[in-house]
């Protein structure tokens, strides 16, 4: 038995605000929309990995999604002209990352970040 994918669900009636938060600035591509679901991702091969965290690292919340971009200072000046909240950062992690938390229009908890 192999697992071949891990889906985020989230609970929402507003599919626009998923649409401006995931695809609009996050560039994600709408793969299905029923109506009653919209499935945002990516054509890039991916790992496949499931956290479990006692604190987020550096005194942090635990969030809810970690998003891995290619360039985080660009995603973060998106989101904050965006007007989406900023809950910290962008920092420079010792763990070797550079991240920033961003709240999304459901209220969850995203941890962007880039390996440096």
């Amino acid at each position: 038995m192999k697992v071949l994918r891990i889906v985020a669900n989230i609970e929402t009636r507003d599919f626009a605000a998923a649409k401006r938060f995931y695809q609009d600035v996050l560039g994600l591509d709408l793969l299905m929309d029923m109506g009653w679901i919209a499935t945002y991702g990516s054509g890039q091969e991916m790992q496949v990995q499931i956290s479990f965290m006692a604190e987020g690292g550096s005194g942090t919340p635990v969030p809810d999604l970690s998003i891995e971009v290619d360039d985080v200072d660009a995603t973060f000046e998106a989101m904050k002209d965006a007007g989406f909240a900023i809950e910290y950062g962008p920092a420079d992690e010792p763990w070797r990352v550079r991240r920033f938390y961003v709240r999304d229009p459901f209220g969850r908890l995203v941890n962007i970040l880039s390996h440096r």
